[in-house]
């Protein structure tokens, strides 16, 4: 059954777009990622510039923590792995977008870009049928005094 929750969760995780990603004592702080599903691993990629907190707590392996839930509340999780600095150019050109440039005045040479990867180590996830289903589940569980069926719950590890 793990396997099937990871892999809908890497599923899910592609289709959202951020979460809150916190290492060391950085704050958390909303942060796109970006990821190649067909990784094991999963590890996850972050665009930051080099003067942020998050970039500054990045040593070689920082404990971190990324916090997702979907907008479609399909899917929500805490991960639990480690923060680095990279300076991977081949990895930043995969992952650079437009939306990552509006960040940059400088676009993709701009000096004050820093990547950050992070690699899970396990992570809790809960896989839902979305707010639609919920509410459903919650009023059948009133109407027949059963417990509603929200989902699936799994700790995954990488």
């Amino acid at each position: 059954m793990t396997d099937h929750i990871k892999k809908e969760f890497l599923d899910r995780l592609e289709d959202t777009r951020v979460g809150m990603l916190s290492a060391g004592a950085a704050r958390a702080v909303p942060m796109s990622h970006y990821f190649d599903d067909d990784d094991p691993q999963a590890t996850l990629w972050f665009i930051t510039a080099k003067q942020t907190d998050l970039s500054k707590a990045a040593g070689s392996g920082t404990p971190g923590t990324f916090i997702v839930n979907s907008t479609d509340e399909s899917l929500h999780a805490r991960l639990e792995g480690t923060l680095s600095i990279s300076n991977d150019a081949a990895q930043l050109d995969r992952i650079w977008s437009k939306v990552a440039e509006a960040w940059f005045e400088g676009g993709k040479q701009d000096p004050d870009i820093q990547l950050l990867r992070f690699d899970p180590k396990e992570a809790e996830v809960w896989i839902t049928g979305g707010s639609i289903k919920f509410l459903y589940e919650i009023a059948k569980a009133n109407l027949t005094d059963s417990k509603p069926d929200v989902g699936d719950h799994a700790v995954i590890t990488f």
